[in-house]
């Protein structure tokens, strides 16, 4: 009977080897590997996705005849608030928060604040009047009462 040789047998057992000390090499790495440090902080979704898709936190809550609506807007000016009445219903909220011009990114370790345009419509539980309506804006707390529309009870009309 006759053997093959194979001429490339070597080539294979070098790459076989070299394989084998990558593997090492990744295995001692790993053992030291902190996965944490790769996420980011707790908190970081709630805190940042909102800014990056131009939300703020709203609430919203009836009290007697009228509808009050607490927006927060950190780091934004009172100039740069502006308030609009879509329809009864419906409030848009809109602020726009500048940023310092820089020149240089140099000397930041870490850059999460978040600038530009922000709006929100909120809906409202009840239907209200920009009558009468007052907005204060007090360290980035925006606050607005809105009159509640008084609805008419309907009259039943006598046939005759």
């Amino acid at each position: 009977m006759r053997f093959r040789r194979y001429p490339f047998s070597s080539i294979w057992r070098e790459f076989d080897d070299m394989m084998a000390e990558m593997e090492n090499r990744i295995a001692s790495i790993m053992q030291d590997f902190e996965p944490e440090r790769l996420l980011p902080a707790p908190g970081f979704h709630r805190r940042m996705l909102p800014a990056l898709r131009g939300e703020f936190s709203v609430d919203v809550r009836e009290h007697e005849d009228e509808v009050i609506v607490v927006a927060d807007l950190p780091g934004v000016e009172k100039d740069d608030v502006n308030l609009r009445l879509v329809d009864p219903r419906t409030l848009e909220i809109s602020s726009e928060r500048k940023g310092e011009k820089e020149k240089t990114e140099e000397g930041y370790y870490m850059r999460e604040r978040v600038y530009g345009s922000m709006c929100r419509r909120v809906l409202l539980p009840a239907d209200v009047t920009e009558e009468e309506a007052k907005a204060s804006f007090k360290n980035g707390v925006l606050e607005v009462h809105l009159k509640k529309v008084q609805v008419v009870p309907e009259k039943k009309i006598p046939v005759e």
